[in-house]
């Protein structure tokens, strides 16, 4: 099977499954929403009562707004990043939060893998073969990205010098 050129197939040489990191359990997610809810309310209720009654319509508009921005981050957090590295290629497989799916193929043979640093940016993490230039692991943060990248710096240098035991040299 040929997928863009490039053989595919062989074995699994290394496999990292890339995914938003989330702090809240959604139970966690509901008790920040209704403290969030809570407190704007309670806010508006007070400037409802002292009479500066506009306010209260911009307490209901920022609680909208929030729970808005909430559901967009948990909508974000549906999306995921496959790293698939075998003997022939290496496959990047990227799912959308709608569950739309796009696959990329780089030939492994002259692959590197290059952090780009930037000052006072997390660096990014790049997949490079001739004059293709791929990013990978955007929602990880500096730590997880150096990780990965010395993982799969680890997993090409396997493939590329093979440790072959023969019983008959021993």
């Amino acid at each position: 099977m040929a997928t863009d050129g490039v053989q595919s197939g062989g074995a699994l040489l290394f496999e990292a499954v890339i995914v938003p990191h989330r702090s809240l359990t959604p139970r966690g997610l509901r008790i920040l929403i209704a403290v969030i809810a809570g407190a704007c309310a309670l806010t508006a209720l007070r400037f409802w009562l002292i009479g500066a009654w506009p306010v209260a319509a911009f307490g209901v508009i920022e609680i909208g707004l929030v729970l808005w921005l909430i559901r967009l981050n948990v909508h974000q957090a549906r999306g995921s990043e496959l790293v698939l590295l075998s003997e022939h290629n290496l496959r990047i497989i990227r799912t959308d939060p709608k569950g739309n799916r796009e696959e990329r193929v780089l030939s492994s043979a002259w692959l590197n893998v290059v952090l780009e640093e930037s000052p006072g940016r997390i660096p990014r993490l790049l997949l490079a073969v001739r004059q293709q230039r791929e990013e990978i692991g955007k929602v990880l943060g500096e730590a997880s990205k150096r990780d990965l990248a010395a993982a799969l710096r680890r997993a090409l240098h396997a493939a590329r010098n093979p440790s072959f035991d023969n019983p008959q040299l021993r």
